[in-house]
């Protein structure tokens, strides 16, 4: 792992930590999964807010004022939005991509729960979704939440990736596969 990313990923481990234990102290976990939804189609969905938390042009005071406006108006609890507030103070917005993962981590692990990342060329109906749910959880002996994405250069199959474990049945790398055992042959 680069060094950037292993300091982002600590800073953000431990803001979610301290996160966690305030929610769970004040039996606000549930509210808490709504604003990492929250924030997770802001990031999605808003090239200014990407901007606002990537971008060092802002000044600490601006990213304060920006995010507490930001807060108020998606509706984040209190805990999410001083949080945001005191990220924005110290210049650390940059680290809220992986805080959102961070969190589901943690909160996923508190209730016995794990996270299966499922890239498939075309979006998973919910039928779909649900068997493969199904099928994970009886191998791995714990429910298991889907965090799918689409990469449409997969052609077809999937790839899933849970914890450590990573299961790739696309079209995209059995050809890679194919044409590497071709080029061993001529």
């Amino acid at each position: 792992m680069s060094e950037p990313a292993s300091i982002s990923t600590g800073i953000a481990a431990r803001y979610a930590t301290a996160v966690f234990e305030l929610a769970k102290e004040g039996n606000a976990v549930k509210n808490l999964e709504g604003d990492i939804e929250t924030l997770t189609a802001a990031m999605a969905e808003s090239g200014d807010f990407n901007a606002l938390i990537h971008s060092p042009v802002y000044s600490r005071d601006e990213q304060a004022a920006a995010i507490t406006a930001i807060s108020k108006k998606a509706g984040l609890t209190d805990l999410m939005g001083n949080t945001l507030a005191l990220m924005a103070e110290k210049r650390r917005l940059f680290v809220l991509p992986q805080l959102v993962q961070a969190l589901r981590d943690v909160i996923a692990e508190d209730k016995g729960e794990l996270t299966a990342d499922v890239t498939s060329a075309k979006a998973l109906t919910k039928a779909q979704s649900d068997k493969l749910a199904k099928t994970l959880k009886a191998r791995m002996g714990k429910d298991v939440t889907i965090n799918a994405s689409v990469d449409e250069s997969l052609i077809g199959g999937l790839i899933v990736k849970v914890g450590s474990k990573m299961i790739d049945t696309s079209i995209r790398s059995k050809l890679a596969s194919l044409q590497n055992a071709m080029k061993e042959v001529g």
